[in-house]
């Protein structure tokens, strides 16, 4: 058995607030955090690589898998369907690795609410301001302004959430923020259920103290 078992960490923030940064520099940090490779029911793009960027599935497979229970969240986008498939998450978890998990507040949700959801950990970057979170988009020149409006009407919707997560970061600086998640990460690998090892060990406490007596 793992010394401990690992975390689903769910990162959540608007598009543009330093997710996929951060994301990057906790594996960078910690090579052995995994990164949830979702199911999808679209077709691969150029390039894509089957069981990394993504795993590709029919659609009847994938509403197989949502009926067995062997998605943690799944929803559907602009005609297709997305999920992060359990079987591997359990596996990464027990052998005392963490997931994490880049999706939004309804994501989230569903993970918190799955068998999985009390070795869940959930923080959500707030930008410093909305004037800062679309300078930050339009200064990465990856969308045109079409894009980027429709990113923030849709910014404010996933802000509205930021109370139904554990912890909330205000992403003003990313040195200082990949601080506080560390410190956050390495605390929570402390919780008591993310210790399996330690009933044994009370265990063996009592029968060394009912020994002396």
């Amino acid at each position: 058995m793992a010394d401990r078992r690992g975390l689903l960490i769910i990162l959540s923030s608007p598009s543009g607030a330093g997710k996929s940064t951060l994301a990057k520099r906790l594996r960078a940090w910690d090579p052995s955090i995994q990164f949830s490779v979702s199911a999808t029911t679209r077709d691969p793009r150029p390039g894509e690589v089957n069981g990394q960027d993504y795993h590709f599935i029919s659609t009847d497979q994938f509403k197989t898998d949502v009926t067995n229970g062997d998605m943690l969240e799944h929803a559907h986008v602009f005609g297709n369907f997305y999920g992060s498939p359990k079987g591997p998450v359990q596996g990464a978890i027990d052998a005392g690795q963490d997931v994490l998990f880049d999706i939004d507040w309804q994501g989230a949700q569903q993970i918190r609410n799955s068998d999985l959801g009390q070795h869940t950990l959930s923080i959500f970057l707030l930008p410093p301001s909305i004037h800062e979170l679309r300078r930050r988009l339009e200064s990465r020149a990856q969308d045109d302004a079409e894009t980027i409006s429709r990113r923030m009407q849709k910014s404010w919707d996933e802000i509205s959430h930021w109370g139904s997560y554990d912890h909330v970061l205000i992403n003003d600086d990313l040195d200082a923020t990949e601080e506080q998640l560390k410190t956050i990460i390495t605390a929570t690998r402390l919780r008591r259920i993310q210790q399996p090892h330690l009933m044994d060990h009370v265990r063996a406490l009592q029968t060394e103290f009912e020994d002396l007596s």
